[in-house]
């Protein structure tokens, strides 16, 4: 029993963490279903006869407040992003892992960097530039993305390029590959751990993210997700909380149902980016 103590006191301990972190979520669905006049009188209350109102709270939110058309955009954003940072990077990645010399050794000590420069030092500057180059486009935003989720994801390449034999390498090149199809006939189908690491993980900060297509994008025109939901307001302050409700398990809905899908993932590609070579 003595032995046993200290693992049921960390399961209790890591229980109530989890129920804490749930809760916020749990409290946002119950009342993603109750009429607005009841969402700040009984928050924590389940919903009843009286409070329950089905679906209507999502039915205003896609048809008053367009969240489908801001979903459409944040998914392409996301999709668009991960799919751009994740071949761009990892080619790069395995050309200065594979290519020893100060060029390569500067590129990666510059993407390495970038992941401890804070955003709020570049974004009065960055959204300058945007405006200036005509990035304020879905299609541009993706860019910016790339150049901002490039720091991790090479790095955790590179620490999985370093574990691939380079026999493996050296044998497709006799057998007539060339080194873009040695890449991507070779090199990419053993990296899919950490392709699907580093997929979940950019997935999951540009699908959240408010402040960069906040400063980048003409939000005349385009809305992602959290832009759209910052703007369910009306005049003189007036806020359909249960409008706001509804659109937020929207957004929140398909992120964790994409990470606990795929979390297994996290820790295989994270240990085999970071403590390989």
């Amino acid at each position: 029993m003595k032995k046993k103590l200290p693992m049921y006191l960390t399961t209790g301990i890591l229980t109530f963490l989890a129920l804490t972190w749930v809760f916020p979520v749990f409290v946002v669905l119950i009342n993603s279903f109750k009429n607005k006049l009841y969402i700040n009188a009984e928050p924590f209350k389940l919903p009843n006869a009286d409070s329950f109102v089905g679906m209507e709270n999502y039915a205003e939110a896609i048809d008053h407040y367009e969240l489908l058309k801001a979903l459409v955009i944040t998914v392409f954003i996301t999709v668009v992003s991960v799919a751009v940072i994740l071949i761009c990077t990892s080619m790069c990645a395995w050309f200065i892992t594979r290519v020893k010399n100060k060029v390569t050794k500067a590129i990666y000590i510059l993407c390495v960097f970038s992941m401890v420069v804070p955003f709020q030092m570049v974004m009065f500057t960055l959204s300058k530039i945007a405006n200036i180059l005509h990035l304020t486009t879905p299609w541009g935003i993706v860019i910016i993305y790339l150049g901002f989720g490039a720091g991790l994801a090479v790095f955790m390449f590179c620490g999985f390029v370093k574990s691939i034999p380079l026999e493996i390498e050296e044998a497709a090149m006799i057998d007539g590959c060339t080194p873009v199809q040695t890449f991507f006939k070779v090199v990419l189908p053993i990296m899919k751990p950490t392709y699907i690491s580093v997929g979940i993980l950019e997935t999951m900060w540009i699908w959240n993210d408010f402040l960069l297509p906040y400063l980048v994008l003409d939000i005349n025109k385009y809305k992602t997700l959290s832009i759209a939901i910052q703007y369910m307001k009306g005049s003189y302050g007036r806020v359909d909380m249960g409008a706001i409700m509804a659109a937020l398990i929207i957004a929140v809905i398909p992120v964790i149902i994409f990470y606990l899908s795929c979390q297994k993932y996290i820790i295989k590609g994270v240990a085999a980016g970071a403590v390989k070579g």
